[in-house]
């Protein structure tokens, strides 16, 4: 019963579709048919121009991932396998949002706001892969990319930091492991398109670095 709930209570939160309704509400906007047609903060960004509402919708994207994790552990036994679980589920229904036919951004603020709470380590990791990635070639899709697949080996080569720094402590650094993989797997199916789109362009990887 405490998987169904916590699978409930990610899937719920995870699916508040937040830029649609706010883009809907105070720009009259679908953003599902705008921009990238993805719903998450930098099309938002784009499609608004406005930083206040691209701002808006990542701090509430991030809140879906946090309250999914601190609601499973204040209100079910402490257990790593709870919150994992509710934190995937907030993802991938942010991901794949069922109110508006399995369109959904891209999952990394929710991942980030529930990370930050039960495993901190991968979001550092993340980060840090991130803007070492941003500087190289100055696209966020490609540090996207990046960062979801190289934390993982950070997370793997450094298991045992991993594993100290989780709450609450898995039983095992087996399902930490089979937790990262499957946030970073859900995260990168967003990013298959755009990852075409970047092998596509011939000139992205010849360009001389500035």
């Amino acid at each position: 019963m405490n998987y169904f709930i916590s699978s409930l209570i990610g899937f719920l939160l995870g699916s508040f579709p937040t830029a649609f309704l706010l883009l809907k509400k105070y720009k009259n906007i679908d953003i599902t048919s705008q921009g990238s047609g993805n719903m998450g903060a930098m099309n938002a960004l784009v499609v608004t121009k406005s930083k206040s509402m691209g701002i808006a919708v990542l701090l509430i994207d991030a809140l879906k991932g946090l309250l999914s994790v601190y609601l499973v552990l204040l209100f079910l036994p402490i257990n790593f396998v709870y919150v994992a679980i509710a934190l995937l589920f907030a993802v991938f229904s942010h991901c794949y949002n069922p109110w508006l036919k399995l369109k959904g951004g891209r999952g990394l603020a929710t991942a980030a706001g529930g990370a930050a709470l039960i495993f901190p380590f991968i979001l550092f990791a993340w980060l840090a892969v991130w803007v070492i990635a941003y500087l190289m070639k100055r696209s966020i899709i490609f540090a996207n990319i990046c960062a979801t697949i190289l934390s993982l080996i950070v997370v793997f080569s450094s298991s045992d930091l991993a594993y100290k720094y989780s709450f609450p402590h898995p039983d095992g650094l087996g399902i930490l492991m089979l937790f990262s993989c499957s946030l970073m797997l859900i995260i990168f199916t967003k990013h298959i398109d755009p990852l075409r789109e970047l092998l596509n362009d011939k000139k992205f990887f010849s360009r001389d670095k500035k």
